[in-house]
C-alpha cells in the first residue's frame, strides 16, 4: 500500500513536469512571440490587469492576479460569473485583461469577453485551443500545449493548471524585470511577517551612536571588560584616532588573552583585525545570512568609509522575526 501512494505521488509530479517541459519547449518556438506581445500590453497599458476564469482556471486566475499586484503590476480578479451583474464596471478601457480557459468555450467569460471588444480593452487569452471562441476574440492569445493530466481518468485538471500557474509567474517575473522592480520596491508590497522583516534594511534595525561598544587602540583591557560588559553586546568595537575600524574585541578574546598573557594588555593587543562587517543599506536578511555562516552573534555596521555606525546582534534579528 505504501509504495503504491508513492508511485502515484511519483506518477503525479513526472506528468506535470513533462507538462512544464512541453511548455518550456513552446516558449522557446512560436509561444515566444506572443508571450513578447503579452508583456508588451501590460507594460504599455494605462490601469491595471484584469485576470478573471472560471472553476480551477479561476483559482489559477486569482494566483496569477495577486502574483501580478505584489512584483508592481496592478491586478485583481473579476469572477466571470459576477462581471454580467455589475463587476465590468471594475474593467475600464485603459486595462488589460487576462482571461483564462482550458478550453476556450467556458461560457461565463462571454460578458467580460464582449466587454472587452466593446470598449477596446486588450485582451490577452490563456488557453489551449486557438479556434475556441476566446482564442479567436484575444488580441494576444499564448496557445498552451496539448499536455496528459496527471489525473489517471485524464479529467482533474491537474497538468493544465500547472502549466497556467507556470505561465502566469513567467509574466509575473517578466513584468518585473523590465520594471527593474528591486528588493526595496518589493518590500513596499511586502511589510509585514517574515518576508517583510527579511526586507528591512540593516540601518533600520541596528543600534547606534550612544549605544555602540566603541573604544580605541589603547584602551586598557580593563576598561575593554567594562564596555563589553556595560553595553551587553558581547564584544568591543575597536577604532583608530580617525575612527576608522580597526577591529573588534570579543568574550572570547578576553579569555583566550587572559589565560595566556594576564591582564596588562591594551585593546589593540587583544583584537581581531578586519572583523566582519556589513552595510548600512544590506538587508536584514543578508545579515541573518552573515551570521549563520560566520557562526557570530553580533555583526558591525560600516559606512563607506568603513567607519563603525552601528551594530546588529542576533537577538535582533529574533526579536524582529527574520530568523
Amino acid at each position: 500500500m505504501t509504495a503504491d501512494i508513492r508511485a502515484s505521488a511519483l506518477r503525479t509530479v513526472a506528468t506535470e513536469r513533462a507538462g512544464l517541459d512541453t511548455l518550456h519547449q513552446a516558449l522557446a518556438n512560436g509561444m515566444g512571440e506572443a508571450f513578447v506581445a503579452a508583456v508588451s500590453m501590460i507594460r504599455a497599458a494605462g490601469g491595471r490587469v484584469i485576470v478573471s476564469g472560471m472553476g480551477k482556471s479561476g483559482h489559477v486566475g486569482r494566483k496569477i492576479a495577486a502574483t501580478l499586484a505584489s512584483t508592481g503590476t496592478p491586478a485583481h480578479f473579476v469572477h466571470p460569473a459576477e462581471a454580467s451583474h455589475g463587476d465590468l464596471g471594475m474593467v475600464q478601457p485603459e486595462d488589460v485583461v487576462i482571461a483564462l480557459s482550458w478550453s476556450g468555450e467556458t461560457a461565463e467569460l462571454a460578458a467580460i469577453v464582449g466587454h472587452t471588444r466593446r470598449f477596446r480593452v486588450g485582451l490577452i487569452a490563456i488557453t489551449a485551443n486557438a479556434d475556441s471562441a476566446l482564442g479567436r476574440e484575444a488580441d494576444v492569445t499564448l496557445l498552451l500545449p496539448k499536455a496528459q493530466e496527471a489525473c489517471p481518468n485524464g479529467l482533474a485538471p491537474t497538468t493544465s493548471t500547472t502549466m497556467q500557474m507556470a505561465l502566469g509567474d513567467a509574466l509575473a517575473v517578466a513584468l518585473l524585470e523590465a520594471r527593474g522592480f528591486s528588493r526595496q520596491d518589493f518590500f513596499v508590497y511586502h511589510p509585514g511577517g517574515k518576508l517583510g522583516a527579511q526586507l528591512k534594511t540593516v540601518a533600520s534595525i541596528m543600534h547606534r551612536d550612544a549605544a555602540l561598544p566603541l573604544c580605541g587602540l589603547d584602551t586598557g583591557i580593563a576598561d575593554v571588560v567594562a564596555l563589553i560588559s556595560g553595553k551587553g553586546f558581547g564584544c568591543a568595537i575597536v577604532v583608530d584616532a580617525d575612527g576608522v575600524l580597526a577591529g573588534v574585541v570579543t568574550d572570547g578574546d578576553l579569555r583566550r588573552t587572559l589565560l595566556r598573557a594576564g591582564p596588562a594588555q591594551r585593546a589593540r593587543d587583544v583584537m581581531s583585525a578586519n572583523p566582519r562587517r556589513i552595510a548600512p543599506d544590506a538587508l536584514a536578511g543578508e545579515a541573518l545570512e552573515m551570521v549563520n555562516r560566520l557562526r557570530i552573534t553580533a555583526l558591525i555596521v560600516a559606512d563607506g568609509e568603513n567607519r563603525p555606525v552601528g551594530l546588529v546582534h542576533v537577538h535582533d534579528l529574533l526579536s524582529l522575526g527574520v530568523a
